[in-house]
């Protein structure tokens, strides 16, 4: 799971990182596995990375999305949940992980996508796995306007993303508003992502590793831009 070299950057200054396991959130677009990557290049740690072309019902879920909405989310329950417990049964200390995803955002997205019925089964799936996922020791959420992430999605370019309905992404932002508002579980950073760039801009990009490096516990909130002015 080890980062490739170079993929960001052709050399990257390596840096200690203060926490062992660093969950990159957010919704689709905001940039969360972009930074996760460039994250991994920084602290010289594995990736641990959802597999979202590996879902076979993914493509259809945007074209038609009560179609197979409890299959694409079957699919990613499971997929996580053999990721998690496969990192869990190695040595957690042995390195620093970085990862793009939360366990808990699967429950966040079947809550969204599935009808009643659907989801008491799901749960009822979601318990017999008796999933014993890592906790992160820092969940950086990174948040953007519904119209700069349908900018940044339309931009780069993957074809089933495009028919995404505005107001799906609308829902999935108030979801993960909702969800990081009461979130206590761990240590959380939540970042105003919209007008920063930190895969292209470095400024940016340093600006946002020293507050991820400052952290240590607690909430906080990181307005960039009040920062850079």
């Amino acid at each position: 799971m080890s980062p490739p070299a170079g993929e960001v950057r052709g050399v990257e200054r390596r840096v200690p990182s203060p926490h062992r396991f660093i969950v990159i959130e957010g919704p689709i677009g905001v940039g969360k596995t972009s930074l996760a990557r460039r994250l991994a290049q920084t602290f010289g740690s594995d990736l641990v990375l959802e597999q979202d072309s590996e879902n076979p019902f993914l493509e259809r879920f945007y074209r038609e999305p009560r179609a197979v909405a409890f299959q694409t989310q079957i699919h990613f329950l499971f997929q996580r949940s053999r990721q998690l417990q496969a990192l869990r049964q190695s040595d957690l200390f042995a390195g620093v992980r970085v990862a793009d995803y939360l366990l808990d955002k699967d429950r966040l997205f079947a809550r969204l996508t599935l009808d009643d019925e659907e989801y008491a089964l799901y749960e009822q799936i979601y318990a017999r796995l008796a999933i014993d996922a890592p906790l992160p020791d820092l969940v950086v959420y990174l948040q953007a306007p519904v119209d700069v992430l349908l900018d940044r999605i339309g931009r780069r370019g993957i074809a089933y993303e495009q028919s995404m309905e505005r107001r799906y992404l609308e829902r999935l932002c108030e979801a993960y508003s909702r969800f990081f508002l009461e979130y206590e579980t761990t240590p959380l950073l939540m970042v105003n992502a919209a007008e920063i760039d930190p895969i292209g801009n470095e400024g940016d990009y340093q600006v946002l590793l020293n507050e991820i490096l400052r952290v240590r516990k607690g909430r906080h909130y990181f307005n960039p831009l009040k920062t850079l002015l």
